[in-house]
């Protein structure tokens, strides 16, 4: 998919070499690695804590340490980087190929593989020559181009969040659903921990159902996934003299946007819609094209179900889509922190204080200042519902409130306040109250 995705949204030319046109326009083609591109790696922010001066007595106040968790990447700067995804996006109508340039980098992993990052995944590899070289990722050069700026821009970013977030921003950005991402991928940092070339589904299989199962199957997706996923064709163009697939141009392609030429899966290849279904079931158009895995979804009985019921319901498919992509996504990554964040949640870097132990005596036995010095006691602060309910005993600082306005009427726990004192209030509100009657009257 990604292959075709790519091709169509190429606006740099390139010039594939005869084992990069080999291997063709795939599925949803994934991820691999380029050292020709001579793309600068940048370390990961590290992980740090700061300690600041704490009060208390002994063990109760200690130094209070503020730990800062640094996460792989930094979320302002991602933030900042969506934006400026989008501005380009809006002048390159680059969407395809910044999706496939997503999906091809996540696409390698085998979950039979346990050891990171031999299982390959989104783990940024796909900058590495090695596996930029890989046929099904021809042209994905000229998406490293328009994305490398953006990184040199926010260095506190990996690649391989990078590379999620383009390909998640330009389906939002060409109307599709939102995408529920996470992010933290740590990055790889040699060439030699890519992948092997062969993991990336291929666009024209003798076997194309069976095939689809093979390769999809291994990522640990299922059919409804496939499914949902092949309806990102409904973006992007295939040209044929990078996977031997599609037309030079058509109709629809020749007059661009973007680079002119190939053949696109749907009408309007750069809205993100679920013509692709309908357009595969109608066959109404030779000037679209259909794979022979696209023409599986619709003649493979468990593919089909899937397949019909997209067509004709586009928020099913936007709601299933949106999952399929974000769980294509985080396959086979390395997150830090573990469990990721969200670019809609706060900061994923975590600030804790923690409260370090009481500095142990020294072998003289003397003890620290903070062991000798009285911490000033701090006023209770006052919540009406403790006083105010299920009978609780007032705290001494309130009781010490009361008993200073009681004093200050003239009583004391000694004596209590005189009799007349009480009378004397009678005779005021009965004499207020007898005014009151004759102005009245």
């Amino acid at each position: 998919m990604a292959e075709r995705l790519a091709s169509s949204a190429s606006l740099l030319p390139a010039s594939p070499s005869p084992s990069t046109r080999r291997a063709a326009a795939t599925i949803a083609s994934f991820p691999s690695c380029s050292a020709r591109t001579g793309l600068r790696l940048r370390p990961s922010p590290s992980r740090f804590s700061q300690t600041v001066a704490g009060r208390g007595r002994g063990g109760a106040g200690g130094a209070l340490r503020v730990v800062r968790c640094m996460a792989a990447s930094d979320a302002a700067q991602l933030k900042s980087a969506r934006e400026d995804i989008k501005e380009i996006l809006k002048t390159s109508y680059c969407h395809p190929i910044l999706v496939r340039l997503g999906w091809h980098d996540s696409g390698t992993y085998d979950k039979n593989i346990e050891e990171w990052p031999q299982r390959g995944g989104a783990d940024g590899s796909l900058r590495f020559d090695p596996e930029l070289s890989h046929g099904a990722n021809a042209g994905l050069t000229n998406a490293l181009k328009l994305i490398q700026p953006i990184k040199d821009k926010y260095p506190g970013i990996t690649y391989a969040d990078l590379f999620q977030l383009a390909s998640a921003t330009a389906i939002e950005e060409a109307g599709g659903p939102t995408i529920p991402m996470k992010y933290g991928r740590v990055d790889i940092t040699a060439p030699e921990q890519c992948p092997p070339e062969g993991r990336l589904p291929d666009a024209g299989p003798r076997l194309p159902a069976e095939h689809l199962r093979e390769v999809f199957y291994r990522m640990g997706l299922d059919d409804k996934e496939i499914v949902a996923l092949s309806g990102a064709h409904t973006l992007g163009r295939s040209r044929p003299d990078r996977s031997g697939w599609g037309k030079p141009e058509t109709k629809y392609t020749k007059d661009g946007p973007g680079e002119p030429g190939g053949q696109s899966w749907t009408a309007e290849w750069l809205k993100f819609d679920n013509s692709y279904f309908k357009d595969i079931k109608e066959k109404r158009d030779q000037d679209l094209l259909v794979l022979p895995t696209d023409a599986a979804i619709f003649e493979d009985e468990s593919f089909k179900v899937y397949a019909e019921k997209y067509a004709e319901d586009q928020e099913a498919f936007f709601k299933d889509y949106a999952e399929a992509h974000a769980k294509l996504s985080n396959l086979g990554a390395k997150f830090d922190p573990p469990e990721g964040f969200s670019l809609d949640d706060a900061a994923p870097a975590d600030e804790k204080k923690v409260a370090d132990p009481a500095p142990a005596d020294d072998t003289n036995g003397a003890a620290t200042a903070d062991d000798t010095s009285e911490a000033a006691p701090q006023p209770e602060p006052f919540v009406a519902a403790k006083y105010s309910s299920k009978k609780r005993e007032l705290s001494d600082t309130m009781k010490q409130k009361i008993r200073a306005e009681y004093e200050g009427l003239g009583g004391s726990p000694e004596k209590a306040l005189q009799s007349n004192y009480f009378l004397n209030i009678m005779i005021v509100i009965a004499g207020l109250a007898f005014l009151t009657s004759l102005v009245g009257n």
